[in-house]
């Protein structure tokens, strides 16, 4: 591993600075995506480990919703076409003789992630799982007249005969050349969005305001004390009974938003804007059956949302990988980004300084080291390559931890 560090990072905490940061709430399209994929890599990989003791190849981090349509009115919200799953990528059917029942666990897991996220979305009724999933191999498997057919381990990549035949069993390493980007600590305008989102998102948010929907989006411009806030939040149909209504809990809903953002930042001039696109006289208001916009023609794609941190910070590092779906044993493109965030976090305790991780691989590196590893932090000097190499080796021979968390569902990737 070559460490390479240097400075020049911005501290988050200064206050001539700026921040531009987008969340997508836990309802919008592209988090449901996010979360539908890691539902099935999860529910895949728990049947693997109970069934044969190890999680074989699978990636379904290309997963895609198609938006439904509705018939929504004051007082009634209705679904009147399916929310489509598209579930595209590769996944290993068989071990030898024994079948799994892929299209079983991803119709499961997709349908309950659904429901759990939406709760008024009726899924056996209207969410309609197709399963795109193949086995062909990567670039790799090359075929010899004189080789025994299927020797290759890249032929065997999805149709493996036995355990022996997953290459990571004997020498985990990384699958792609890409990139793990992260820091640490988050910002105001950070902590503002995720702050504000999982509020109104909460259990017992819902439960004390179920006329407002999860399909929440925030974006938060900071420049200096001074915050601007622009929120969009739905309420639900059946639970809004005219235009009066409407008008009355989307101002009740900025006050709340005002009321936390005081809470979070206190120091911080925030003014907040709410549904800007409403037009109370046509009407044409954020009104849905659901909560969320995926019942009426939006679509949601993996990677195209939040980051692995809940983020969208337009003016930080970051990695433009897809983490939610993929592979937790061996993918860089999910390990590298969470093992980043937790070197970053880690350099950021002992130091106090504001820290950027990159962590860089080679396709058929070893996974637990890493290409190039580069550290970037605030202050006049950089932190010495080794105390950076021994903090990102001790996080990198703990990715069985992190998998852990992910596969309890203990480590959000989106």
């Amino acid at each position: 591993m070559e460490v390479i560090t240097a400075t020049g990072l911005p501290a988050a905490s200064a206050l001539l600075g700026v921040e531009v940061v987008e969340r997508k709430g836990a309802g919008h399209p592209d988090t449901l995506a996010d979360g539908v994929a890691e539902a099935i890599s999860r529910a895949y990989s728990r049947y693997c480990l109970d069934t044969f003791g190890a999680i074989l190849h699978h990636n379904t981090d290309k997963t895609s919703l198609l938006g439904g349509a509705a018939d929504v009115r004051f007082g009634h919200g209705e679904l009147t076409a399916p929310v489509q799953v598209l579930v595209t990528g590769r996944i290993t059917t068989a071990l030898g003789a024994h079948a799994i029942p892929v299209t079983d666990i991803v119709t499961t897991a997709a349908r309950d992630y659904l429901a759990s996220a939406l709760p008024l979305l009726d899924v056996q009724r209207w969410v309609e799982v197709r399963t795109r999933l193949t086995q062909a191999s990567s670039p790799g498997a090359v075929s010899h007249p004189g080789d025994a057919p299927g020797e290759a381990s890249r032929q065997r990549w999805f149709a493996p005969r036995t355990l022996d035949d997953l290459a990571e069993r004997h020498r985990m390493f990384s699958n792609d050349t890409s990139a793990g980007v992260a820091y640490w600590p988050l910002g105001i305008a950070e902590h503002l969005a995720l702050g504000i989102e999982e509020h109104l998102t909460s259990e017992a948010f819902r439960a004390e305001h179920p006329y407002y929907g999860t399909d929440i989006k925030l974006m938060v411009v900071r420049h200096g004390p001074r915050v601007a806030l622009t929120a969009c939040v739905p309420q639900i149909a059946r639970e809004t009974p005219d235009l009066h209504t409407y008008i009355g809990r989307r101002a009740t809903v900025r006050d709340l938003i005002t009321d936390v953002a005081g809470q979070i930042a206190p120091e911080y001039q925030v003014t907040v804007s709410l549904n800007c696109r409403d037009d109370d006289s046509r009407p044409e208001l954020y009104l849905t059956a659901t909560g969320s916009s995926i019942e009426s023609g939006d679509e949601g794609v993996v990677g195209r949302g939040n980051r692995a941190n809940g983020l969208i910070s337009m003016l930080r590092p970051w990695s433009a990988e897809g983490v939610s779906g993929k592979n937790p044993v061996y993918h860089v493109g999910k390990l590298y980004n969470l093992a980043a965030a937790e070197a970053a976090r880690r350099l950021h305790e002992e130091t106090g300084l504001d820290c950027a991780v990159a962590l860089v691989s080679q396709s058929g590196r070893d996974l637990t080291d890493p290409w190039q590893a580069i550290v970037r932090t605030s202050g006049p000097n950089p932190i010495g390559a080794a105390r950076v190499r021994r903090v990102i080796a001790d996080v990198m021979e703990d990715l069985g931890t992190l998998r852990e968390q992910l596969l309890d569902g203990k480590l959000a990737t989106a």
